[in-house]
């Protein structure tokens, strides 16, 4: 025979595997920490500033 499965229940820890698993994700997206974002920020500078060190001019 099958095992009764109370469905707000059942809803109830669907919801909150999704938030689970979408506040993983957030942290993994928008965890960073200050020196991380900065490097990052002067990386993305040096890398303009070589590309515009290498246009040639029309």
């Amino acid at each position: 025979m099958a095992e009764i499965v109370n469905l707000r229940s059942a809803r109830k820890a669907r919801a909150t595997a999704e938030a689970e698993s979408a506040a993983a994700a957030n942290r993994a997206r928008f965890g960073r920490t200050k020196n991380e974002k900065r490097r990052d920020d002067l990386e993305q500078a040096r890398a303009e500033r070589t590309l515009d060190g290498a246009k040639r001019e029309d």
